[in-house]
Order: C-alpha cells, then sequence, then structure tokens
C-alpha cells in the first residue's frame, strides 16, 4: 500500500516535468519504475552522486520500484554532458570493474532487497547495426544541436564525434526498453532525460515523468562536488573523515546538504530550522546532519566512534566551539600559506606568517607545517591554527 507524501519526493528538485503528471501518477494507488543510470566511469562514488539515490530510496520508502541502472554499455562512449572535448572511451576491463564497485556502494543507500538492478548492456549488445540505425533516424542533427554542450563546441569550432550523438539516445532507448514512469538525473541530464521522454512516445508508450536533481556543491560550498577540485565526500571514506569533513561544511552548506542528503521529513527539517533561529547552536545542528549520513554508510556504532573522536580531538587541542569562517579570494590556482594567514587575520603580516610557520606554530587541517614555502590549492576548505587561540576555517577561492 502506498503511502504518498509528494512533498518529499519533490524535495529539491529543480525540475519535475510534467507539471502535475506526477500527482496524477501517484494517485493511481500503482507502483511506479523509477529509473536512474549511472556510467560506471570511475570506481568511487561520492555525496554528490548520492543525492540522486537519496531520492530513489524516498521513491522506495513509499513502495514504487526502484530501477539502477548501471551503463555498462554507455559507459563504453563515455557521456559527453558538460564536455568541452570528446571523452576518451573506457575499456571494457574498467568499465566491469568499476560497475562492480559501484553495487556494492549503492546499497548503502537503496534497500537491495527491495532494488532491481540492470546492465544497460543485456539490451544493447543485442542490438544489430540496423537496429542503431534505426534508433539514429528518430532524432534530429538540429534537435542534438540544441543541447547546450553540443552547440558550444559546434559553434566553437571544437569537433563533435558521431557516436557521442548516440549517447542521449541509448540513454533514452533504456527508457523505452525498461518502460520507466519516472526518470531521475542531475539537471545536466535534462536533455538526455526529455529523449527518453520523446522516444517513449514514438514507442507508443506513456512517457516518463523527468525529474532533474541540482547537483550538490563541495565542501568550498562554491563548486560541484568533484575529484579533481578536492572538495568532495567519498561515500568509502573512513567514517571519522566523512565525519569531520561534514562538520567543516558552512552552516548556510548545512541545509543545503540536509535537502539533498536526509531521509529525514520535510517537516523534521523544518522543525530544525525554527530551532537554529531560537537559538540553538548550528553546530549541533551539523553534528545530527553527519551523524546520519556517516551512520548510513558505515553504521550507528562507527559514526558514533566517530562523533566521539571528532569530539575528543577537538578538546584536545583546546579547539573552540564556534571557529569563525573566513573566505580568502586569490588570483591564482594556489597561494602561499604566508599569504592566506595574512589575508585570514591570522597573522599581522606575511612576515609574521612566515616567522610562525619557521616555529612550528602553524596548523593546517590538524598537521604541523614546517615548510614556510608551503602552498595552498584553490577550492577547498581548511581548518588553519596559528600559535594556540586563534583558528579559522578558511575557504580558499580563485577569483573568476
Amino acid at each position: 500500500m502506498l503511502s504518498p507524501d509528494l512533498d518529499l519526493l519533490c524535495r529539491g528538485a529543480v525540475d519535475v516535468l510534467p507539471g502535475d503528471e506526477l500527482r496524477k501518477r501517484i494517485e493511481t494507488g500503482r507502483p511506479l519504475r523509477v529509473k536512474a543510470g549511472f556510467d560506471p566511469t570511475a570506481p568511487d562514488l561520492h555525496l554528490g552522486h548520492a543525492v540522486v539515490l537519496t531520492k530513489l530510496r524516498q521513491f522506495q520508502d513509499q513502495g514504487h520500484e526502484v530501477i539502477f541502472l548501471i551503463g555498462d554499455f554507455t559507459g563504453l562512449i563515455g557521456d559527453p554532458t558538460g564536455k568541452s572535448v570528446t571523452r576518451p572511451a573506457l575499456t571494457p576491463e574498467e568499465v566491469a570493474s568499476n560497475a562492480q564497485t559501484y553495487k556494492s556502494q549503492v546499497f548503502k543507500i537503496l534497500d537491495p532487497e527491495q532494488t532491481r538492478v540492470e546492465f544497460n548492456s543485456r539490451w544493447m549488445n543485442a542490438c544489430s547495426a540496423a537496429d542503431l540505425i534505426k534508433l539514429a533516424a528518430q532524432h534530429t542533427v538540429a534537435r542534438m544541436l540544441e543541447r547546450e554542450d553540443f552547440h558550444k563546441r559546434y559553434t566553437s569550432g571544437k569537433p563533435i564525434a558521431i557516436h557521442e550523438f548516440l549517447y542521449p539516445l541509448i540513454q533514452g532507448y533504456d527508457s523505452v526498453h525498461l518502460r520507466a514512469d519516472v526518470e531521475l538525473g542531475g539537471t545536466d541530464q535534462k536533455f538526455n532525460l526529455l529523449v527518453g521522454r520523446h522516444l517513449q512516445e514514438l514507442a507508443g508508450q506513456v512517457p516518463q515523468v523527468v525529474i532533474t536533481m541540482p547537483l550538490l556543491e563541495g565542501m568550498d560550498g562554491v563548486h560541484k562536488m568533484s575529484k579533481s577540485l578536492g572538495n568532495y565526500i567519498g561515500i568509502s571514506e573512513a567514517p571519522q573523515e566523512m565525519f569531520g569533513k561534514i562538520m567543516s561544511i558552512s552552516d548556510d552548506l548545512m541545509w543545503r546538504y540536509y535537502e539533498l542528503l536526509s531521509l529525514r521529513t520535510t517537516t523534521d527539517i523544518t522543525n530544525l530550522r525554527q530551532q537554529a533561529v531560537e537559538g540553538r547552536n548550528p553546530r549541533d545542528i551539523k553534528v545530527e546532519l553527519a551523524l546520519e549520513i556517516t551512520s548510513r554508510f558505515h553504521g550507528d556504532r562507527a559514526a558514533r566512534i566517530a562523533q566521539e573522536g571528532f569530539a575528543a580531538q577537538f578538546s584536545r587541542r583546546g579547539v573552540p566551539q564556534d571557529i569563525p569562517l573566513v573566505q580568502v579570494v586569490i588570483d591564482e590556482a594556489r597561494a602561499s600559506l604566508s599569504h592566506v594567514l595574512k589575508a585570514a587575520n591570522l597573522a599581522a603580516s606575511t612576515s609574521e606568517a612566515r616567522r610562525a610557520i619557521a616555529q612550528n606554530a602553524v596548523r593546517v587541517d590538524d598537521v604541523r607545517i614546517e615548510d614556510v614555502e608551503t602552498t595552498l590549492q584553490a577550492g577547498k576548505r581548511y581548518l588553519i591554527q596559528s600559535g594556540k587561540r586563534k583558528f579559522s576555517f578558511v575557504d580558499l577561492e580563485k577569483r573568476n
């Protein structure tokens, strides 16, 4: 028996298309087939990937059929979404290895007993050349060039390989084959999801509802969570590392993480916001978030141990409960630690900062710094200590 909570299913979504269709389908009482696809292009997932997985879990908890689709066939093409150049294709061995890692990670969010796992190679490997030509005939080059990244590459003279046009068509055909009622994806996937609706309509099916989710900001609160930027929180990271990273995000970003990653009800989160307005320390509310997320991936006991370790670490070092957050903007990708110390008001001058470093009085993320020539990378948040009593979280950003 479904217990529909439309507000929860739409929470955090950027698009729910078409407008009122999701409500109408839920009101029929029939469990919906809800699909989300992931190409196994990297071995590890992070909390940015978990946004869509969390939404899948919310559908699952309301009795709908969740299909976790591993794009082992499309992974061989390489998703061109957001790319300014053609992506290098992965080998079949790399795709297969990453796919197995994905399966072990996603079940920390999804219920394995209620999740249907599919690989799109199962039906795509059976397609003949004639089948692919028939599929390609169902879309035009003009429509493909409406896609923002393709349009930019075409108008700037950058090459677009023919096989890249096949990617959204095959993703759309996955929806036809699976007869999806709903497909989830990031906002960067909107074009591909709408291709699925188009192909389903041509196949005589009721087109799927499209739900796009925002791309989660990393710990810096500015850029999309990404391994390459170093602002990510990995699903497989050690419990204490995960807990500490969540505790390092800003108070404003905390609410974004609650909205997109928490399985708590909307009412619960609204109540937490009200508690903050009434004077509750946001740090304590952040502890609840860190506990929930760390518990999801490592279990309650590991999360509690991580919390105790975090508290003990700060207690031993005499770190204050409320550490100020400072944003430092730099012109290059890296900046000297001495410059950052001065800009963050942790030293009166760069020469004073260099003396403090030389005297072993500076720590970055609890690591004592001894080299006065140390530099820090933009796009990350650092916990910096200068002397015994000066602490600051520093968001180091590169000027646009």
